[in-house]
């Protein structure tokens, strides 16, 4: 089912609240994975409907669809570890009325924690709409997030309380960037999907009106607080596996799962491009795992990832009763174009299932690469990458050779 709709109304609310450091796709000196480079020239995104009126309406619509006035703008341990009580019926899963049959031609998709930088921010802070959304951080958040995008200490902003956020706010902040010119605001209004990595699928749902600004900000400073306390309560980490299909990739963390015993083992937590797949345990079993991955599985090499404990596993559980406490109390509406969630590659459209794969999503699989395929089987002709990095650039690249060059929105 093709959905469009008008510029105004694919902002993002404002109301009154992994890549976890991989480099995906890429060669490796020592264990940072540098990005794929694409230019910075964005091409049209096709046949579109014309933004009649934009420049002299915008500030009007996207108070109205915001729904509240913009800030003036600015120059437990392990052994809970199993017990997310959080399901998502099969039904829900595989079915959704509204999304049952959705077609693809322009695509906008979000990173996720570890595509931060310091300097990020440098090209969307003048944009008034984009410093607003900062300003407005500022006051969720308590502390001046622009200003550690922008000058660091790398150490603050790669921490998993203050990333999360920051990847967040910095991809909306793309948005309205990319909004200033006309070919950009005739390519948000052609997006007829959209997607995040891990964390980029908050991004996602704000981009597709589901929730608010305000509101996506509180629930992803939440959820980055609690898996750092998931983190804290048992060692774990992660680890990037170069050279391995998936199913060898399951062996090899079933294999270091059986040498290292129940409560250190392992599993594939990101499933990202032929070749490159995330895998999360105990630290032990994370040990293991780069043991044996290139003797034993002549994986081209196995990568220790500098984040804070194993996502995406049994491991982050402690972190669930948390988001669903922030979900709870959020308003989360029908997103108004197809949002395709992380935890089983497809969209969905009752809010009360969106919540609780939202909370799911932290102790599941990131099904990113069937997400991606999924699209262009869909047709996707014109893909967005929207935030900081290439990171879903690079992946797309390995993913198909014949897919149009992803066109990145730095920010």
């Amino acid at each position: 089912m093709a959905v469009t709709h008008t510029v105004a109304k694919l902002n993002f609310q404002l109301s009154s609240p992994l890549l976890h450091a991989v480099r995906p796709c890429q060669r490796v000196k020592s264990a940072v994975l540098p990005v794929t480079s694409f230019p910075r020239r964005l091409t049209k995104a096709g046949p579109v409907r014309q933004c009649s009126q934009e420049a002299k309406s915008a500030q009007v619509l996207r108070s109205e669809v915001w729904g509240a006035k913009l800030p003036k703008p600015v120059g437990h341990a392990r052994k809970n570890a199993r017990s997310c009580s959080m399901s998502v019926s099969t039904e829900t899963a595989v079915s959704d009325e509204l999304f049952a049959d959705y077609k693809v031609s322009t695509a906008f998709l979000f990173p996720g924690q570890g595509a931060q930088a310091v300097g990020m921010g440098a090209e969307a802070k003048d944009v008034p709409e984009a410093a607003a959304l900062f300003e407005k951080a500022k006051e969720i958040l308590g502390y001046d997030l622009l200003e550690i995008c922008l000058n660091g200490p790398s150490e603050k902003l790669n921490s998993t309380v203050v990333s999360q956020p920051a990847i967040y706010v910095a991809s909306l902040a793309a948005v309205e960037k990319l909004r200033t010119t006309e070919e950009g605001r005739a390519a948000i209004e052609a997006a007829d999907v959209a997607a995040g990595l891990s964390l980029g699928e908050y991004t996602a749902l704000a981009f597709a009106g589901a929730i608010s600004f305000e509101d996506g900000l509180r629930i992803v400073k939440t959820r980055g607080e609690a898996m750092q306390a998931a983190s804290d309560a048992a060692p774990s980490g992660m680890a990037s596996i170069i050279g391995l299909d998936s199913s060898k990739v399951a062996e090899l963390c079933e294999a270091a799962s059986a040498a290292v015993g129940e409560g250190e083992g392992v599993r594939i937590a990101n499933y990202l491009c032929p070749g490159n797949y995330a895998v999360s345990g105990g630290i032990k079993g994370i040990e293991e795992v780069e043991k044996r991955a290139k003797p034993e599985f002549k994986a081209r090499m196995a990568v220790r990832l500098a984040v804070a404990g194993a996502f995406h596993t049994d491991f982050m559980g402690p972190a669930v009763p948390k988001l669903e406490e922030v979900l709870a109390k959020t308003e989360i509406k029908k997103p108004r174009i197809p949002v395709v969630s992380n935890v089983d590659a497809k969209p969905h459209s009752d809010p009360e299932t969106i919540k609780k794969i939202l909370a799911k999503q932290v102790t599941s699989p990131v099904q990113w690469e069937t997400t991606l395929n999924t699209l262009l089987e869909k047709g996707l002709e014109n893909t967005y990458e929207l935030g900081p990095g290439k990171v879903i650039a690079g992946i797309m690249k390995r993913i198909s050779k014949t897919a149009a060059p992803v066109q990145n929105v730095s920010v």
